[in-house]
């Protein structure tokens, strides 16, 4: 692991890492914010996932958040979204929404995807396996966090691992990748035609099959030019509902999918969580 850059913030350090991964046969690179607090010993720690082409540095830059995690004493994990490098297969036609920037956060079963496209493990195993070894890190008290690609991986790793996780919150997040076009071009490419595989990573699958409750916190713009078409919140209340499932989805007026919105709530989501967490 090799530090590639660190500021002082709010009394805390931002810092940015490059590492080799071994999930997913290349370097990966992540941002970590340790606040004041990680000076006098272990603190709680929060794992962002963003969304569709971006990197760690997107929320890290755009979001605001590090003066609200040194006030309440938590560590920010922001990795990137996709396994990077020249050997790392990309979308042959080079669209956004597939490929480099877009692992959406599975376990790819297809060639040639499967060597590198492998993003579950390394968010729930690897990553914070490597966290919690160098860093003054109480990996026992985690929570986890995410924005549209970012939302959807956020509520699938801690719906799937419930035991890893006090909370998890989502800015405008693709509640079923199986029923919109970003999704199902995603899963058809990675996971094969087979969509038993998809309901796997599906929050709307997921959430009916849930038999234990973590807190969850949404929030969603009305003005989001993808609402309809791929986020589709309104099947997640359904769902949840159905499932007897409380969650908190709050719809905003006037926002729209832009760090605009995540800066203007992101306040709030930690101090969710450090409720949570601490």
């Amino acid at each position: 692991m090799q530090k590639i850059s660190s500021a002082k913030c709010f009394d805390g350090e931002q810092l940015r890492y490059v590492h080799y991964s071994d999930v997913l046969q290349c370097e990966m690179k992540f941002s970590i914010f340790l606040p004041p607090k990680a000076k006098e010993g272990a603190v709680p720690v929060i794992y962002w996932l963003s969304g569709l082409t971006c990197t760690d540095e997107n929320f890290v830059t755009k979001a605001g958040a590090q003066e609200y995690a040194s006030d309440f004493g938590v560590a920010i994990v922001a990795p990137d979204t996709s396994p990077r490098g020249i050997d790392v297969p990309d979308d042959p036609e080079e669209a956004y929404d597939f490929g480099l920037g877009a692992g959406f956060y599975l376990n790819a079963t297809q060639e040639p995807w499967s060597k590198h496209y492998n993003m579950y493990d390394y968010i729930v195993h690897e990553l914070p396996q490597l966290i919690a070894s160098e860093f003054p890190i109480n990996s026992d008290l985690s929570s986890i966090s995410g924005h549209s690609m970012g939302g959807h991986g956020a509520l699938t790793i801690a719906l799937k691992n419930p035991e890893l996780f006090r909370s998890v919150s989502a800015f405008a997040p693709i509640c079923s990748p199986m029923q919109c076009p970003w999704g199902q071009k995603a899963f058809g490419n990675y996971l094969g035609d087979d969509e038993s595989r998809w309901k796997k990573y599906d929050t709307i699958e997921l959430i009916r099959k849930s038999t234990e409750r973590l807190p969850i916190l949404i929030d969603q713009g009305d003005a989001d030019n993808f609402l309809e078409a791929q986020l589709k919140p309104k099947l997640l209340e359904q769902a949840a509902m159905a499932a007897d499932y409380p969650i908190s989805l709050r719809i905003q007026s006037g926002y729209d999918h832009s760090y605009f919105f995540v800066a203007s709530f992101i306040g709030e989501h930690i101090k969710f969580h450090a409720k949570n967490l601490l």
